[in-house]
């Protein structure tokens, strides 16, 4: 039974060891970004978009409309007769394509305001939803995409095609529901519309599609912030890591800790290999006896006060002692002065003021002795 038991802990750790449990690190968020992968929606943007373009129609409409008359009466009045004035001789290029000109650019006057509106709404519902950045990443070819099984699984097996044929229906229902509404209050007014004059007419359709078009638009933006959340989450969910992964990319980043573990054990090998080269300069080696070793050299010329050249402890501080004792450097026990100087001074630094009289003491017997 317990064999059995570890047969199937161990079968579940080996396949539960690829899951892709960890959130994305930053290193890997902007690669994906790089390739023009963002959790985005279509459908937040479009309906941000569509509700703008209503309340711009609804704002600019009265300017709309007065160009239009202004353009109909210029062309149906003033063109006109210029046209049967001239219609013995003909019209000139040059008189037509001034007519044509001038419609064009009242044209573009009329619709200045949805090109610009609409420009900025467009730029803004997709470009507040992520950090701005190109990619062409998108734009190459890739085998994948043309394969039919990878396309059929992302339609019918996959949490997103199921999201998505929710929200399908979701808004299928809301649009013709607020549809219905809205045109069930007005069927009275709608069914005597062939009594009401043009302008009457063209007005009350005008409000009413503008009305119901900002009331589709403002549940579809409702719709599209639900559609933004999953897809932010989808996002986040698909591009996560697994732990080997994670320590990959750190391994990557920061190098290999084995690696960088051999390297500052050859950097501290080459350290003390500098640190034993200048033990023989050295004036004295202060000892623990057994445990602590420092070695001192003093210059007047080259410094103002003795300098630590070497230090170590254990094996390292037996090592300096042979060294000194093998090139006729002083060898002197003191237990207080080589805890002190081992614990406040580093190697190639001077020794503290307070340390001052107790080392130069001893350096006055060495130099006596000499």
């Amino acid at each position: 039974m317990e064999e059995s038991l570890q047969i199937v802990l161990r079968y579940n750790l080996q396949f539960f060891s690829d899951e892709k449990t960890e959130p994305a690190t930053a290193k890997k968020i902007e690669d994906t970004r790089k390739k023009g992968q963002v959790g985005k929606s279509q459908e937040f943007a479009f309906g941000v978009e569509l509700f703008f373009m209503f309340l711009w129609i609804r704002l600019f409409v009265g300017f709309m409309a007065g160009r239009f008359v202004n353009v109909f009466q210029w062309v149906y009045g003033d063109v006109i007769l210029e046209f049967t004035s001239h219609e013995a001789h003909g019209i000139s290029m040059d008189t037509f394509q001034g007519f044509v000109a001038q419609v064009i650019l009242q044209i573009i006057i009329i619709c200045a305001p949805f090109f610009i509106g609409g420009f900025i709404v467009a730029a803004l519902s997709t470009g507040l939803q992520f950090r701005f950045k190109i990619s062409f990443e998108p734009m190459k070819p890739k085998l994948d995409k043309f394969n039919p099984i990878n396309g059929l699984k992302r339609m019918f097996f996959s949490k997103e095609s199921v999201f998505n044929l929710f929200l399908s229906i979701v808004k299928i229902f809301v649009i013709a529901f607020i549809a219905y509404i809205s045109l069930r209050d007005h069927a009275g007014e709608l069914f005597a519309l062939y009594e009401l004059s043009l302008f009457r007419g063209v007005a009350l359709v005008g409000d009413l599609v503008i009305s119901t078009g900002l009331k589709i638009s403002l549940v579809y933006m409702i719709v599209g912030i639900a559609d933004l959340i999953f897809r932010k989450w989808k996002f986040k969910e698909d591009i996560k890591m697994s732990k080997q992964e994670v320590k990959d990319e750190y391994k990557d980043a920061e190098g290999d800790p084995q690696i960088k573990g051999q390297q500052r054990q050859r950097m501290r090998e080459a350290s003390q290999r500098r640190m034993m080269a200048s033990v023989p300069q050295a004036d004295v080696v202060i000892t623990n006896p057994t445990h602590l070793a420092v070695a001192i050299k003093y210059d007047a010329d080259e410094a103002n006060a003795p300098i630590v050249v070497a230090k170590g402890e254990q094996y390292l501080a037996q090592k300096i002692k042979e060294v000194a004792k093998d090139n006729n450097v002083a060898v002197v026990e003191n237990k207080p002065l080589a805890r002190s100087l081992y614990a406040t001074v580093d190697v190639g630094q001077e020794i503290p003021p307070e340390l001052y009289q107790a080392v130069a003491e001893v350096l006055a017997v060495i130099y006596n002795n000499r």
